[in-house]
């Protein structure tokens, strides 16, 4: 099995938000690897990597990092496969990583999530992926139905909720 989609990190202790990324794509049956890689600390093998990404049949390029976040600007700088960000909040409520990756200069763009939004990055990931799959379309419009359906469980809930003021 190759992988379509890669979740790079800047480290390891991001796993505990793009595990979420990981989870979404595990759920879609998209086959991906995973791994950390630092622009500041490791430039070459990232480097290696984005050139690499296309020719190994990387569809999506998930890539996540706190701070100066330089990450995903960096591997989207250097491969034609398309780069989501993901500000990983490690300072500054995760603000300077969020600027560091959406304000890319022209022609080099990176699609980019909320602070921590790494589900959102999965998610996308499947979209992208799918506009060429009508099997995996079929599972994000499922996926988008049941997220339609707990809301209408939810309220339905909330219904039976009572206060002496409450009129639904």
């Amino acid at each position: 099995m190759d992988p379509l989609v890669s979740i790079i990190m800047g480290s390891t202790s991001d796993l505990k938000v793009m595990d979420k990324a990981a989870e979404i794509l595990d759920s879609m049956g998209i086959p991906f690897e995973m791994s950390a890689l630092s622009a500041h600390r490791t430039p070459e093998e990232v480097e290696r990597f984005a050139h690499s990404a296309a020719a190994r049949g990387i569809k999506v390029i998930i890539a996540g990092a706190g701070m100066a976040a330089h990450l995903p600007g960096v591997i989207a700088a250097m491969t034609p496969v398309p780069v989501i960000g993901v500000p990983v909040k490690a300072s500054l409520d995760g603000m300077d990583a969020l600027l560091a990756i959406v304000q890319m200069p022209p022609g080099i763009p990176v699609a980019t999530v909320a602070i921590d939004g790494a589900m959102n990055a999965g998610i996308l990931a499947a979209q992208m992926i799918a506009t060429g799959d009508p099997a995996l379309m079929e599972k994000v419009a499922a996926y988008k139905e049941s997220l339609k359906q707990k809301i209408i469980k939810a309220n339905e809930e909330l219904g039976a909720v009572k206060y002496k003021f409450k009129t639904n």
